[in-house]
């Protein structure tokens, strides 16, 4: 009778729960009957920070002219041998503590607090100075973000873009599954002094376009939590295969009990 009414009490938290998951899955409630409008967002581009490593490449009609503020390509050593050498590639620029880099000619630059496009108009004025209309790329190449959780692939993301919102993040590791709490996204970020900041976003809502942790910076760290459908199945099963294992271990050795029994009785 209990076990009956325990299976009697699941059914209905189930029925009461998947009344609330198609409400739940829906992104922006607060808009889903508007046709059109605005969301307002704040910062939209990523900026150069320490330990960001860039590429910056200087070409022109000319390219020997623009040659001297390219870093010289390497070869790099195979583990294998130090005599083989691998394809050559572009060295980069890490950007120090200071927020500095050292550029061919140039000399110091202070790029922390500038976008890539920021500084690619930065460099053209001074280049500008040498060579006629020189074409300048700045790409990153360790903007990364880390999702984990309900999502439908965990993963490190790698951007080489200057913006990168949480919905992009959802959307490249496979979306939320159904089981995920889509009220409360933990979004986790490492501050200049080595600390870490968090914050919540709620996508029912959209305002989180308003939020400081819409748009993604180098490093986060997004988390999405299961809802108490996941969690609850998860403690239930956990306690059914405990009992599982409980009666097989009783079984097991009320077989053996038995089986004791009946040869002792035929050996008498």
């Amino acid at each position: 009778m209990k076990t009956f009414r325990l299976f009697i009490a699941i059914a209905i938290t189930i029925a009461i729960s998947s009344c609330k998951t198609k409400h739940d899955l829906t992104y922006f409630e607060d808009i889903e009957n508007s046709t059109s409008g605005i969301l307002q967002t704040n910062e939209t581009t990523h900026r150069l920070e320490p330990e960001n490593e860039i590429t910056i490449n200087v070409n022109s009609s000319v390219p020997e002219a623009t040659a001297m503020f390219n870093l010289p390509l390497v070869n790099p050593a195979t583990p294998s041998a130090t005599a083989t050498t691998g394809a050559p590639h572009i060295q980069t620029y890490i950007i120090d503590n200071k927020g500095d880099i050292d550029f061919p000619v140039l000399g110091r630059i202070h790029v922390a607090g500038m976008t890539t496009y920021e500084l690619r108009d930065y460099l053209y004025k001074r280049i500008s100075e040498y060579v006629k209309d020189p074409i300048i790329t700045v790409n990153f190449l360790n903007y990364k973000v880390t999702i984990i959780g309900e999502v439908g692939a965990p993963k490190t993301i790698r951007i080489t873009g200057d913006r990168y919102s949480i919905l992009n993040a959802l959307g490249d590791c496979g979306d939320l599954t159904d089981y995920a709490k889509r009220d409360n996204i933990l979004v986790m970020r490492r501050m200049p002094d080595g600390n870490i900041e968090y914050g919540r976003i709620d996508l029912h809502s959209s305002d989180i376009t308003k939020s400081p942790y819409f748009w993604l910076k180098n490093n986060d760290v997004i988390i999405v939590e299961p809802n108490g459908i996941k969690q609850d199945n998860s403690k239930y099963n956990s306690n059914n295969a405990y009992k599982l294992s409980v009666i097989s271990t009783i079984v097991g050795i009320s077989a053996s009990v038995i089986s004791l029994i009946i040869a002792l009785a035929i050996r008498k």
